[in-house]
């Protein structure tokens, strides 16, 4: 996992098109944009992160900031 691609599509990438990207992963389907990781368990992993931060901006209604640091901290605390 790679923090500044999770980060970087939470901020250029809307939900809905996270949510398609992760779909099409999934089928084995070409992505419409590119995302970085070594291969497709880890571009996976960037997308559900970056899908976790912007639904928690929408849930929790903070800004995107706020809620990269606390899925940064949620994954921190996962491994420690």
């Amino acid at each position: 996992m790679k923090f500044p691609i999770i980060k970087a599509l939470a901020e250029t990438k809307t939900l809905a098109e996270l949510k398609q990207a992760e779909e099409l992963l999934c089928n084995e389907m070409p992505l419409p944009f590119e995302v970085g990781g070594n291969d497709e368990g880890e571009q996976l992993t960037h997308i559900l992160g970056a899908i976790d931060i912007l639904e928690r901006v929408e849930k929790d209604n903070i800004d995107l900031k706020t809620a990269t640091r606390a899925f940064l901290e949620r994954v921190r605390n996962s491994i420690s």
